[in-house]
C-alpha cells in the first residue's frame, strides 16, 4: 500500500508518467479476460480442495451453548449433546434440572406455562432425558387420583396459575380457561397436569 501510495504521488507530481502505473494495469486485465473461462473452470476443484482441508482441520472441543429464558437457564454441551439447566425464578428457584425428579420436573412445567420460551425448552429437556414422560405422567395422575385432592396452599394455587396476589374471580376462571385450553389431553398435555389446574383453580375459587 505504501509503495502504491509512493508511485500515484509521483504520478500526480508528474515525476513519472502515468504509463507507469496503467500499463501493469492493462496487461492485468487482459490477462484476466483472456484466462477468465479456464479460472472458472477451475473454481469447482478450488472450493472442493478447500472444503476437504476445512474438514480434516480439528473441531474444537468443549464449546456450549446458553439459552437463558424467564424461568429457566439451559446449558448445551455441543460434543455430548447433553441438556442441563438452573431454575431461575419459583419454588424450585436455584436447583438443577437433572437433580430433580419427573414429578418434580413436571410441577415445574406447570410453572413454566405463563412463558411459552419456558415451556418449549423445558419440554425439550423432558423429551430427552425422560422420553416417556407424557405417558407416565398420565399413569401416575391415574394410580393416584387423589393428587388433584392434595393440600394446596393460595402461594402454589396462584403460581400454578401464573397469578398474582389480589386477583378476582375472573381473573381466575380466564387464567384456568387459557392454560386448560393448551394443556388438556386431547392437546398433547396429561391428566396430572389438568387436575392440577383444577385444582388450584378451586381452591382459589373457595
Amino acid at each position: 500500500m505504501a509503495a502504491l501510495l509512493i508511485v500515484a504521488m509521483l504520478i500526480a507530481m508528474g515525476r513519472l508518467p502515468a504509463q507507469f502505473i496503467l500499463a501493469p494495469l492493462g496487461g492485468l486485465g487482459a490477462f484476466l479476460i483472456r484466462f477468465l473461462p479456464t479460472l472458472m473452470r477451475l473454481l469447482p476443484f478450488w472450493q472442493m480442495i478447500m472444503n476437504r482441508r476445512a474438514a480434516h482441520q480439528p473441531k474444537s472441543s468443549g464449546q456450549v451453548s446458553t439459552i437463558r429464558t424467564e424461568y429457566l437457564e439451559m446449558v448445551l454441551e455441543h460434543d455430548s449433546g447433553e441438556m442441563d439447566g438452573r431454575v431461575l425464578r419459583g419454588q424450585h428457584k436455584g436447583q438443577h434440572l437433572n437433580e430433580m425428579k419427573l414429578k418434580t420436573l413436571v410441577n415445574l412445567l406447570i410453572e413454566c406455562q405463563t412463558d411459552s420460551d419456558s415451556k418449549q425448552v423445558l419440554e425439550a429437556y423432558l423429551d430427552r432425558h425422560h422420553e416417556n414422560w407424557r405417558e407416565q405422567t398420565s399413569a401416575a395422575s391415574s394410580a393416584a387420583s387423589s393428587d388433584a385432592e392434595a393440600p394446596m396452599s393460595r402461594q402454589l394455587a396462584l403460581e400454578i396459575l401464573g397469578l398474582a396476589d389480589g386477583v378476582n374471580e375472573a381473573d381466575v376462571i380466564r387464567a384456568h380457561r387459557e392454560m386448560m385450553r393448551r394443556l388438556h389431553p386431547d392437546r398433547g398435555g396429561s391428566d396430572y397436569l389438568a387436575k392440577k389446574l383444577n385444582a388450584a383453580k378451586d381452591f382459589l375459587l373457595s
